[in-house]
């Protein structure tokens, strides 16, 4: 793995020079995290949150899981750092996924509207340790949604990584009641006046 910190600065960075705030907490990081991905810093992003993780106490994961669409490449990158395979729930049932799949409505804070998420019974089992990851920790409505799905199949979520924390939102608050380690790569702390306050997670934190 790469030495620690280095694709973190880099992530950093490209918040606090390429982030824009859009209001109403929203903050656009398109270019390097959403619709355009750097694969070298998506790979670093990947090595560091698997690390942060295994430090914080996470032990013996055997799947990781997530939503479509952002979250995936992520998680994949996590999954191939921990040798586990990677589950992402969908917006929409496809005909190949079993009718008794499990299911969890969320409010998607960038669409603004509900939104199903439906995850597959046929690769998640009671006996699985799971790791959530996602791009952002914000209001935390998403996690706390993969966690329900996750736990409808008798699964144990034993830690929770993302990309991006917005410190000045709930999100790590409402996770909280979960006891399990949460890690995040970079915190912004504020956005105000156009301006982007962000600094290198802390792990656990």
């Amino acid at each position: 793995m790469q030495d620690k910190g280095l694709g973190m600065q880099e992530l950093v960075h490209r918040i606090q020079n390429q982030g824009v705030d859009l209001g109403r907490n929203i903050l656009k990081v398109d270019g390097f995290i959403n619709h355009q991905l750097d694969p070298r810093l998506t790979l670093q992003i990947g090595q560091e949150m698997a690390r942060c993780l295994l430090a914080a106490g996470v032990t013996e994961p055997t799947k990781v899981v997530t939503a479509e669409v952002s979250g995936i490449a992520f998680a994949l990158q996590t999954g191939i750092a921990l040798n586990v395979p990677v589950i992402f729930a969908r917006k929409v049932r496809p005909v190949t996924m079993p009718a008794n799949a499990y299911r969890k409505i969320v409010v998607s804070p960038t669409k603004g509207q509900e939104v199903e998420l439906v995850l597959n019974p046929e690769y998640i089992h009671a006996q699985d340790r799971v790791v959530l990851v996602d791009d952002f920790l914000a209001s935390g409505e998403t996690l706390v949604a993969l966690h329900e799905l996750v736990s409808q199949s008798g699964a144990a979520v034993i830690g929770i990584g993302c990309v991006i924390e917005k410190t000045f939102q709930a999100g790590r608050q409402v996770l909280a009641d979960y006891d399990i380690p949460v890690v995040s790569l970079a915190r912004v702390n504020s956005m105000q006046a156009g301006r982007i306050h962000v600094e290198a997670g802390n792990g656990q934190g």
